[in-house]
């Protein structure tokens, strides 16, 4: 198996300005956000385009900074982390960096979403079991009030869009 492929912060425009993108580039966009392994030539026949030419558009959008990366996503169940919960935290600003430092060093947080609102971080999390999650949350109660839910499905994440696609 490859390692994943990272795109280089590098390689990302220094403005943050939406790039133009035609349907064929949102076709493409839809097809590797749901299957990322596709190759350049099975995107090209998917979209209508040549192997070079749709190879050309993907790497036009990983230099643009529209693509990022790419990766494998792993089912949580099957590595033994049957509870999935989401975290909320309100904390204050002297605390912050440390509950940001707690959250790196955690295994168990998946995902970590700073968010407006009385609630200041929020927390995506898998464990084993009960007791493992609570020693999470006991630990995150170190830096202020949590709130925790119990997740009871997950859906697939829809693929991301330009929300106003250029004129065909």
């Amino acid at each position: 198996m490859t390692a994943a492929r990272v795109i280089s912060k590098k390689t990302v425009r220094a403005t943050r300005e939406s790039p133009e993108l035609d349907r064929i580039d949102r076709d493409i966009l839809a097809l590797l956000q749901a299957e990322g392994r596709l190759t350049g030539a099975e995107v090209g026949r998917r979209v209508g385009l040549s192997q070079p030419a749709a190879s050309a558009r993907i790497q036009r959008l990983e230099r643009s900074g529209v693509i990022t990366g790419y990766r494998a996503v792993v089912d949580p169940v099957a590595l033994g982390l049957n509870i999935h919960a989401v975290i909320r935290l309100r904390t204050t600003h002297a605390q912050l960096s440390r509950a940001l430092d707690f959250a790196a060093r955690t295994p168990e947080i998946a995902a970590t979403l700073r968010v407006t609102g009385e609630d200041c971080l929020l927390f995506d999390v898998h464990c084993p079991q009960a007791d493992r999650l609570e020693e999470v949350v006991d630990a995150l109660a170190r830096f202020g009030p949590v709130t925790t839910s119990l997740v009871l499905r997950a859906y697939p994440p829809k693929p991301l869009t330009d929300p106003s696609p250029a004129a065909p």
